[in-house]
């Protein structure tokens, strides 16, 4: 699959973290924009911060991905260094002062409907960070993923600080086993 065609077929993948079928379409998908930049560098960008449960799917994942040290997968975003609403432009130049067009895949948590909680998505295109709580944050990445921790729609800072760890823990492990094993498949086929 070419880079164009990701822009003029956009798909949005939405997966339970508990559905290992729907798991397994998110792996492929992944390992197809993996290949689709092979020739580009990889950079995972974990938005996100360790003072709210809730928001911190981001630097768990992070934090998760930089300890398998992956090689040559660049990972932005951990709980000793997240990324956020206050760093993230400084985060992003950073970015375009080291890399030369890098492939990056932002990954956030985020809010959603009721029976949504608990849902991992892979969209292609920019996620648009801090949404869900009213920021108004550059767009990041030339895909996303996102974890759907908690409801949307009303007093979204109390929401994420009231969102259970146990959920943002198991989908921090379950993204960063998607990403790990789809970049591994890429990287070493």
């Amino acid at each position: 699959m070419s880079f164009f065609s990701l822009i003029h077929e956009p798909q949005k993948i939405k997966a339970h973290v508990d559905d290992s079928f729907a798991k397994a379409k998110l792996e492929t998908r992944l390992s197809e924009l993996f290949v689709s930049a092979k020739q580009r560098q990889p950079i995972i960008f974990c938005i996100g911060t360790d003072r709210s449960t809730g928001d911190a799917l981001g630097p768990l994942i992070g934090t998760h991905l930089s300890r398998l040290k992956l090689p040559q997968l660049h990972v932005y975003g951990t709980l000793d260094d997240p990324v956020h609403a206050t760093n993230l432009r400084d985060t992003l130049q950073i970015i375009r002062e080291s890399y030369h067009e890098p492939f990056i895949i932002a990954v956030d948590a985020c809010l959603g409907r009721l029976d949504s909680i608990g849902c991992i998505t892979l969209a292609d295109g920019p996620l648009k960070p801090g949404a869900g709580v009213h920021k108004k944050l550059p767009e990041v990445g030339e895909a996303h993923m996102t974890g759907i921790v908690n409801v949307g729609g009303f007093m979204e800072f109390i929401v994420l600080q009231n969102t259970r760890l146990n959920l943002v823990w198991k989908m921090s492990e379950n993204i960063s086993s998607l990403i790990a094993h789809s970049y591994l498949k890429t990287y070493y086929h």
